[in-house]
């Protein structure tokens, strides 16, 4: 008698359950009315379609600036970003800080667990040997060049599902600097001599580093050409000689301690005043933000200013 019971109520319950499951349509009529409408709406416009999902396979750590800025573009989150007196995009506010881009710090490298750690290859010799020893995996990204940014973005994108993001990444940059060097296209090119400041000390950039390359499309003629390095040293009395018509001086780590030092410099040792591009007051200090030692996304406004720097009869 009891299973007979047991069994009544469970019936009753399923069909309980099944009423309070079952369509509700008979009972009002009106929601039916409005049911079908908001469908024939959600046919029309799609406003129901959610975009598919982006996906990124791996937790990546970015070292440097320059490509978390590029990683923002592609819409890619990270696990962990460079320390830095720059302001990182909005969508990293609250990632991991691993330390400078030139010395990381491999304990909290290690403790994010990365995939995959995006670095330069300018940095190479200092973080290569800490990198390797503590097992993780590296990728070394060449930014010398605007060229060889469009190829590591586009590899990026290949890499993480960002295709599409890459190439109109990359189409915009190419249509915007053909247009800035299509101004200069018939103008006489200026020699330039390109002076990479560190506290302390300067160095000569050559054709080969980003900013030789900038100088490049922008028409210049780098007075340093015949070396496969990015930055070489060189005493005052060969620079003079190369009768530069225009000096750049870049500041690198701490900018404005750089300037201070080039300012110093250029006021008490004679020799600068022997220079025509002192001479002819064309020596213009390169904002860092703009004008880093690896391509960044603001060469745009990079190559625009320097435009500005070597041909200033297009501001008459």
């Amino acid at each position: 008698m009891k299973n007979k019971l047991y069994v009544s109520l469970m019936l009753l319950f399923m069909i309980v359950l099944a009423a309070c499951g079952s369509d509700d349509s008979a009972a009002n009529p009106d929601a039916t009315a409005d049911s079908e409408e908001a469908a024939e709406t959600t046919e029309e416009t799609g406003a129901d379609e959610a975009e598919p999902a982006l996906e990124t396979d791996g937790d990546i750590i970015a070292t440097t600036v320059a490509i978390v800025e590029m990683m923002d573009e592609l819409e890619l989150d990270l696990v962990g970003v460079p320390t830095s007196y720059k302001d990182l995009p909005e969508r990293y506010d609250g990632v991991t800080e691993i330390g400078m881009a030139m010395e990381p710090d491999m304990e909290i490298v290690l403790s994010l667990k990365p995939t995959e750690v995006l670095t330069v290859t300018t940095l190479a010799d200092y973080v290569q040997d800490s990198f390797s020893e503590a097992d993780v995996p590296a990728t070394y990204m060449n930014l010398d060049s605007v060229d060889n940014m469009y190829e590591a973005i586009e590899a990026l994108g290949e890499k993480y599902n960002r295709e599409d993001h890459a190439a109109e990444l990359v189409a915009e940059f190419e249509e915007k600097l053909a247009e800035v060097e299509a101004k200069i296209e018939r103008l006489e090119s200026p020699k330039v001599l390109i002076l990479l400041g560190v506290p302390g000390s300067y160095l000569v950039a050559t054709e080969n580093s980003y900013v030789g390359d900038l100088v490049r499309r922008a028409g210049g003629t780098n007075v340093i050409d015949d070396t496969d390095l990015e930055y070489v040293s060189a005493n005052t009395e060969t620079l003079q000689q190369t009768d530069a018509d225009i000096i750049l001086r870049m500041a690198h780590g701490m900018p404005d301690e750089v300037v201070e030092m080039f300012d110093k410099e250029f006021q008490e040792n004679d020799i600068w005043n022997h220079f025509k591009a002192v001479q002819n007051n064309r020596v213009y200090d390169l904002e860092e933000t703009r004008f880093g030692t690896t391509a960044n996304l603001a060469a745009v406004e990079a190559l625009e200013e320097l435009v500005r720097f070597l041909y200033p009869e297009l501001a008459e």
